[in-house]
């Protein structure tokens, strides 16, 4: 039976209800598989593979000065245990990684990052392939480059692989239905494979030369390409001998800003770690073909739990979904069943994968490397979180507020002359943007522009909304002054929120040379407060306010940019008699803006072209008689 039909079978799960710990430990099985640790309400707290079940977890129930210091925390609060038997420990170390993600214990490592890594496809399955980004590694056939550990570096490696090789970047669709080559083969970016104008064959040949190019090969693919440039000389081509000598040129000038650091052309993943407590940062480091091609690093608190079992945990679950696994990995120090992570992988891989723990030489100072890596990242976060308390504190105190503020939510407006207005909230968590708590909204408000009820509504819908099991914000931001924050302690009052501070930030227009003392500042504007708070431009409480009310309106602009593309420009332009597209964007365009164009008198607006002085006498009248109505 595989482990896929077994792990669902709830008849293999043993469950120990016996007196005492001891006595279920007794009756454990001693053959491979998973125990699950559990507390009196049945919450997983701990979960583990064994080669042997009974012996692995009497080792947690043994001696009293066991070095663990996790233990000290884990063992008082298990009650039951559970057991799942497995055929083989290797089954074991998979369901393992299942059961830790399913139950996401508090004494393992909850490894939560799920991102793959962009990686570079070329599907010579195809007659004409092209290069493409992919975030998985399949089993197709296709050639794969990488991974790449920062999109950046894999976009640019894209942007010079199309400057030098002239291979197709076209879709799909378009290349199947193409009857004439596009703009980019006329500036000889491309060989025309759509419309046949370069054999199979031929294009085969400048496909190798990328592999050379993508597998560091570099010296051998510019002695080709030079002995191509001289074969297209000799033949009195050249066109294309200058083309093949540009090509040398780029390359070369590319090469000059890498550098080969690993003495070895194999892929490697080299780990290390650094720790300080119970607080650590895990440091990846990637090369590929001895190439540094980009490093990840991940933060892990309150881990309690020996540094071999710590990095034991975390190579297992970085591997367990379908990262880009190289033929070797380099360790810090030797892990339990080394040769079992070397088997799994090289299954998972389908080839032979070393797992090795340096002692000396080049490898050793790679790992080293890495180790001074995860150093770092750790200083900087640890410097960065206690400049978010700091910055925390001093809101509180510059704010007045009665708590200090771990959560805030800023509300924003969008609108474009008052039309498709829409709302955007965004969340803070102790500093840091908290995305699951971001919202939009689609505001119901009248066309015509009225910011304040475009907030009423806004934060009418979100507060109205909240119950008791909902976290409450400590503070709510407004983008706006006196106003807004009226209408958002007006809301407040309404649904009866206590706890919940309110500010208004507002930029101010009248900006100045004093800006750094104070003048130019954005103003906060607090309740029962005549004037606004004006902080210097260096305090960090206004920096984190500003940070969270630019987060707010990039959201808003994001999605009005959105709906937008969906809707087209409209306004209530439309609404006038005889105004069709042309003339309404050169009305804006004239203008700059809705209010403007109520406010025209007829000779202003006759001045546009291409609009006649009967179109003028419509818009002044349409609005006229609009602003009277709502009088």
């Amino acid at each position: 039976m595989t482990f896929y039909e077994f792990i669902n079978l709830k008849s293999k799960i043993t469950v120990m209800e016996l007196p005492s710990l001891e006595a279920q430990i007794q009756v454990l099985p001693t053959s491979p598989g998973v125990y699950l640790m559990k507390d009196k309400e049945g919450t997983v707290l701990y979960v583990g593979k064994a080669k042997n079940l009974r012996n692995r977890v009497r080792t947690y129930f043994g001696k009293s000065d066991d070095p663990r210091y996790s233990l000290r925390f884990l063992r008082p609060k298990v009650h039951q245990l559970e057991t799942l038997l497995t055929d083989t420990e290797k089954e074991a170390l998979v369901l393992e990684n299942t059961l830790i993600k399913k139950f996401q214990p508090r004494y393992n490592i909850n490894f939560k990052d799920d991102k793959t890594f962009f990686s570079l496809k070329f599907n010579v399955n195809e007659d004409f392939p092209k290069l493409s980004l992919v975030r998985k590694i399949k089993r197709d056939g296709a050639r794969y480059f990488g991974p790449f550990a920062s999109s950046a570096a894999v976009k640019e490696t894209l942007r010079l692989l199309q400057r030098v090789f002239p291979l197709r970047t076209c879709r799909e669709a378009n290349f199947r239905n193409r009857s004439r080559p596009c703009l980019n083969f006329q500036i000889k970016k491309c060989l025309g494979p759509c419309c046949r104008l370069i054999s199979r064959e031929k294009y085969a040949e400048l496909a190798q030369e990328v592999f050379l190019f993508l597998e560091g090969k570099n010296s051998q693919l510019i002695r080709l390409l030079e002995e191509k440039m001289m074969a297209a000389a000799e033949e009195l081509n050249f066109e294309e001998a200058a083309r093949i000598r540009d090509q040398i040129q780029a390359m070369k000038q590319t090469l000059e800003k890498q550098k080969a650091v690993s003495p070895t052309l194999t892929d490697q993943d080299v780990f290390a770690f650094f720790r300080r407590g119970n607080t650590w940062e895990f440091q990846v480091l990637f090369y590929r073909r001895g190439l540094l091609m980009g490093n990840k690093s991940f933060h892990f608190s309150r881990l309690n739990l020996p540094e071999e079992e710590a990095l034991s945990a975390f190579i297992q679950q970085y591997y367990a979904g379908d990262p880009f696994i190289p033929k070797e990995i380099l360790l810090p120090l030797a892990i339990e069943n080394e040769g079992l992570f070397s088997e799994w992988l090289s299954e998972k891989k389908g080839e032979r994968v070393e797992v090795l723990t340096p002692q000396r030489g080049q490898k050793k100072r790679l790992v080293e490397m890495a180790r001074k890596n995860a150093e770092n990242t750790f200083q900087k976060k640890v410097s960065e979180k206690e400049t978010l308390e700091l910055t925390l504190k001093e809101l509180q105190e510059k704010l007045r507020l009665g708590t200090l503020p771990h959560r805030l939510e800023c509300f924003d407006i969008s609108n474009l002359f008052g039309t498709m207005a829409v709302g955007s909230m965004v969340s803070f968590l102790d500093g840091r943007p908290d995305r699951s708590g971001y919202r939009h909204f689609k505001v119901q408000a009248p066309s015509f522009p009225d910011d304040y009820a475009m907030m009423y509504e806004i934060l009418k819908r979100r507060y109205g909304r909240l119950n008791g099991e909902q976290e409450k914000p400590d503070l709510l931001i407004v983008d706006g002054g006196k106003g807004q924050l009226n209408v958002a302690l007006a809301v407040l009052a309404e649904f009866k929120l206590t706890g919940i501070s309110a500010i208004g930030l507002a930029k101010d227009k009248d900006r100045g040379p004093m800006k750094g003392e104070g003048k130019g500042s954005d103003k906060i504007y607090l309740p029962q407060v005549k004037d606004p708070i004006l902080l210097p431009s260096y305090s960090f409480a206004l920096r984190y306010l500003q940070q969270i009310r630019d987060e707010a309106h990039r959201f808003a602009i994001a999605y009005h940019k959105k709906l937008r593309g969906k809707q087209g420009l409209q306004t209530i332009l439309d609404e006038v008699p005889g105004i069709g597209e042309v003339k309404k964007k050169a009305l804006l365009k004239g203008f700059g803006s809705l209010q403007k164009i109520q406010e025209a008198s007829v000779e202003e607006l006759s001045r546009v072209e291409p609009l006649t002085r009967k179109d003028a006498q419509t818009i002044f009248d349409f609005f006229h008689q609009r602003k009277e109505s709502l009088n």
